[in-house]
């Protein structure tokens, strides 16, 4: 949000700098992110003063051109040539002095220098005023009064206005502080309530009543249908309205923060929302039919044509404005292109509501529609505020456009909005705080933020706050309040520290469970849990099993010795049922005998996952691709990476349940293993889709996690590069020797391998095609093509002396 450091000088009168307003506005919670200087003449007109041609001669050498002296206030006259065919000696002129940079209506801005103009020295520039940015004349010179005093500077002549732009971050529950007028306001409650004095004060100027003679001649009548969704609906009539451009003032006000101006009645409304915050729309009288005005909602489906020319389609649940035979505007977001105000417009109807925040948010945010009212009204406006900005506007609507008031207020306030009532208690302040600030103080910054008071009792204060405070109905929001305004800065830490003591262990087995669960249900899988009961005649070997000396029955007569089969036969039930495409994972215990051992039984946590069919679930883009050995190493692959464990082996798995696969150690510990199930033990559970399964023994996952030590680094500041390798390979050469080797080779610069393509085909006979990528970076300083290329060179000599490589 933008706020104007000249505007706000206009409400609250201050002396403070820029700088030190954005100070005070960051400390209360308005967050001031960025200042921005502008400029409504660029350039400001700095370099130009005021100068008087003192004589003038003909260019020897040019007829068009003039030799002029010219005084500006300084100890020497300047010699200018000049070009302007109106030009005369004793005008009065703007010059710009040698240095002045000029921005000129058309065309790209340029210094003026000291030069020779057809052999005659020129020392500045006698100006037009298109070549300043003041108009489009370029006829000639501009030669002001004779009684303008000579070196004066040409941005005072003219009363150029720079001002300063506050970007404040306004957070969604401070719909108060939406407008110069909230802004201002707490920076006036910041500097009374940190000083204990009553020296700032707003300045608020606005129409208080209406003449007391009106002729209600064109009055509109308006008739809310739905008070929850509008509780307070209010306008009136002004005629004899001249629509043309706005004064500079306000033009400027606006160009300032960002909204360009269109014309007189639509810039006042704009002017009115940003200076006290109350939206207002301006329709064309002449185009409201039957001189009525309906808020309601009109069937799903009805068509409306916004002010950018978009038909919009209707949803039952878009509060409209209306007349008596058609939609006029999408109440609090935007309005219609057939009753806005236009150049030929003499009478409005001006409105000014107060509708629900949810009815404005659900219009706005289908719509796809985010407006300077929508932003305020989804936010919460001040339902006791609209008469207020509606009298604001029609003052400055009879001030510039002319025109007569020819109705009474036409307020629709069925039931009204009372301030929240609010019991403060010092003693509970306090506690909040952690300080005791004077009393004089909080009461002080109680009312600088508008609250009044009603009673004030020996410990406490019963609060009217107003409803322009949307998110301050309770103790605790006033103590907020009065914090943020009396400052963060100024509540001293304790030098006691008070607390109820007690001792809970990192629960590293819990961390682990639920990042892995929560990383794969974000990437579709389902957590199933199965039975710790299972058939024997799912086991090739017995020997280890835990039996049940009283089974429920055969199929129930064994401890699970692994989560393969129970995720097995859900998968069946699945499949069976036409759900095939299964991404699914369990954390479970398994139970087993030691042959020998003193106390043989044990139980062990397990973690599994298992995947089939097709990844994604049909779509319009037609992506389904198959779940497949190399998807499932890329989920568990990721379960490490998010774990922090990166440093592991594999080596060719050859469990009995899998038809191939990969085993991940860590020293000589089994960390996990995947691959895909064989064709036998899918055949005990019916299943003839292709089925891929990991399993991971959980306890050395927790152990792992419990022993990193976490550091920090900084990323480095130079640039890495890429190289590739094609290499043909023996067969049974595995991905992880290459890196193996790649790491042992070059440990300084390499960062990262990858492989991106496989290729096996009969022409290639027992040998197969890797397709490698090799991040280099070096932390300290930029790598060099020689470096580069010592690097890639050594890599190749190792692969082709222990692996037998060839280039491709």
């Amino acid at each position: 949000m933008k706020i104007s450091y000249n505007w706000l000088k206009t409400i609250l009168p201050i002396t403070l700098s820029p700088q030190e307003v954005a100070e005070a506005l960051t400390s209360s919670g308005l967050e001031v992110e960025g200042l921005e200087t502008v400029e409504t003449i660029a350039g400001g007109l700095k370099g130009l003063v005021v100068g008087e041609i003192v004589s003038k001669e003909k260019h020897p050498d040019a007829d068009r051109l003039s030799l002029t002296k010219v005084n500006v206030g300084a100890a020497e006259l300047l010699s200018i040539v000049c070009g302007a065919p109106n030009v005369e000696a004793g005008q009065k002129v703007i010059v710009a002095l040698i240095g002045a940079k000029l921005y000129p209506i058309e065309g790209e801005p340029f210094e003026i220098k000291k030069s020779k103009i057809r052999g005659a020295l020129s020392e500045g520039m006698i100006c037009a005023e298109d070549e300043i940015g003041l108009g489009k004349s370029h006829a000639g010179i501009m030669v002001l009064p004779n009684d303008t005093a000579v070196g004066l500077s040409a941005s005072d002549y003219f009363k150029i206005e720079n001002d300063v732009v506050f970007e404040i971050g306004l957070t969604p529950n401070r719909s108060d502080a939406a407008s110069h007028l909230g802004v201002a306001r707490d920076l006036a409650a910041v500097l009374n309530g940190r000083g204990n004095t009553s020296d700032y004060k707003i300045q608020q100027q606005g129409l208080q009543t209406l003449p007391d003679e009106i002729t209600d001649l064109n009055a509109v009548n308006s008739t809310v249908h739905d008070t929850k969704a509008c509780p307070r609906y209010s306008g009136l009539v002004i005629t004899g309205i001249e629509v043309k451009e706005s004064p500079d003032w306000l033009k400027n006000r606006l160009k300032a923060i960002g909204v360009r101006p269109i014309n007189n009645i639509v810039d006042i409304t704009n002017y009115v929302l940003h200076d006290i915050g109350q939206p207002l729309h301006a329709f064309d009288l002449d185009k409201v039919k039957g001189k009525e005005i309906h808020v309601k909602y009109l069937a799903a489906g009805t068509k409306f044509i916004t002010l950018d020319g978009i038909e919009r389609t209707l949803t039952k649940t878009d509060l409209m404005i209306c007349d008596a035979k058609e939609p006029l505007c999408l109440a609090g977001v935007f309005g219609g292109q057939a009753s806005g105000v236009s150049e030929t417009t003499t009478a409005i109807f001006l409105e000014s509501a107060y509708f629900n925040p949810d009815t404005i948010r659900r219009s706005a945010k289908h719509h796809g529609l985010k407006t300077d009212s929508s932003f305020r009204f989804e936010r919460g406006t001040d339902p006791n505020n609209t008469i207020n900005g509606l009298l604001r506007a029609a003052n400055l609507i009879l001030d510039i456009a002319g025109g007569t008031i020819r109705s009474e207020i036409n307020d629709t306030y069925p039931e009204k909005l009372e301030p929240y009532k609010v019991a403060f208690s010092y003693s509970n302040c306090q506690a909040l705080i952690g300080k005791d600030i004077n009393r004089g103080i909080i009461r002080h910054i109680i009312v600088s933020l508008g609250i009044h008071i009603e009673n004030e009792g020996s410990d406490g204060l019963l609060l009217h706050v107003p409803r322009f405070k949307t998110d301050v109905t309770r103790e605790a929001d006033v103590v907020e309040e009065v914090m943020r305004i009396y400052g963060f800065n100024q509540i001293e830490v304790s030098k006691s520290i008070h607390y109820t003591s007690f001792y809970e262990a990192r629960h590293v087995a819990r961390e682990v469970e639920e990042k892995m669960a929560t990383t794969l249900v974000n990437n579709g899988f389902c957590e199933i849990m199965g039975l710790s009961l299972t058939r024997e005649a799912n086991y090739t070997h017995t020997e280890g099993l835990v039996k049940m000396l009283n089974p429920l029955s055969s199929d129930l007569n064994v401890m699970r010795a692994n989560l393969l089969f129970g995720a097995l036969e859900t998968a069946a039930y699945n499949i069976n049922r036409k759900n095939t495409d299964l991404k699914l994972f369990e954390l479970g215990k398994i139970y087993g005998k030691r042959v020998g051992a003193d106390f043989p039984y044990y139980e062990e946590k397990r973690f599994s996952v298992l995947v089939s069919g097709n990844v994604y679930a049909e779509n319009q883009f037609g992506k389904t691709d198959r779940a497949d050995f190399y998807y499932l190493k890329a989920v568990t692959e990721g379960l490490l990476k998010k774990l922090g464990i990166t440093s592991y082996k594999t080596e060719e798995a050859t469990h009995e349940n899998l038809q191939y696969g990969l085993n991940y150690l860590v020293g000589k510990k089994q960390l996990f293993y995947l691959g895909e199930v064989n064709k036998s033990t899918l055949k005990q559970f019916d299943l003839t889709q292709s089925i891929f399964y990991a399993e991971f023994n959980f306890a050395l996952l927790v152990e792992l996690v419990t022993k990193q030590q976490i550091s920090f680094k900084e990323p480095s500041k130079f640039q890495n590069v890429r190289r590739d390798l094609a290499l043909l390979l023996d067969r049974q050469v595995t991905y992880r020797e290459l890196v193996e080797l790649a790491y042992s080779t070059e440990r300084k610069f390499l960062k990262d391998i990858n492989l991106f393509d496989v290729y096996e085909g009969d022409k290639l006979g027992n040998k197969k095609s890797y397709a490698l990528s090799f991040t280099l970076l070096n932390e300290e300083a930029t790598l060099t093509d020689k470096q580069i290329e010592s690097v890639m060179q050594k890599l190749i000599e190792t692969y082709q002396q222990k692996v037998g490589a060839e280039l491709r």
